[in-house]
């Protein structure tokens, strides 16, 4: 069991028999009344958000995710493949498991894939990544003083905002949490 009180982002808790992650949480404490949580909760199994209040120092069962190192094989369309890096067995997660991380995923790469109670829930990316840019317009010359950005078209097939110097190539490391530039590698 784990105290509201203690919510940080990214801890995984069981409510009502789903498993959630916290994406967001605030603590209130109105002038009248008890001190609450109010919280954005995303269900590992769909991807749907919720919200929801807790009142402060509510007790709620603490998710325990088992996470297994695996490297990123190859993808046949629908289904993506991963090996285990020490049993060396393959599994494969689909589409709507994956959500957005497939657009970081790179072959060979190694990942955390999550279970929960033998049931796989997701995958983990690593913080930043490293991408080759394939596709973006040449940079305009001119008034860069405001941090002018373009579009361009990673590897993956993703779709980021670079600043003007970067062109086609050129290797850069994304935040495969927000999915912003970091730097040029």
């Amino acid at each position: 069991m784990i105290s509201t009180n203690d919510f940080r982002t990214g801890l995984t808790i069981e409510v009502d028999g789903e498993i959630y992650s916290v994406v967001e949480f605030m603590h209130v404490k109105p002038g009248k009344g008890a001190a609450f949580v109010r919280t954005k909760l995303k269900n590992r199994r769909t991807g749907a958000v919720i919200e929801r209040t807790f009142r402060a120092g509510e007790k709620v069962n603490r998710a325990h995710i088992e996470k297994r190192e695996m490297q990123y094989l190859y993808n046949d369309g629908d289904n993506y493949y991963f090996m285990d890096t020490e049993t060396f067995d393959q599994m494969s997660l689909s589409k709507d498991q994956l959500d957005d991380a497939i657009k970081y995923l790179k072959d060979n790469m190694n990942i955390n894939v999550l279970f929960y109670q033998g049931e796989t829930i997701g995958i983990e990316l690593p913080n930043s990544v490293e991408l080759k840019v394939v596709e973006t317009e040449p940079g305009v010359k001119g008034d860069t003083a405001t941090g002018a950005t373009k579009n361009a078209v990673l590897e993956t097939g993703a779709s980021i905002q670079v600043p003007l110097f970067i062109e086609v190539g050129d290797v850069v490391r994304i935040d495969t949490r927000t999915g912003d530039y970091i730097e040029r590698a």
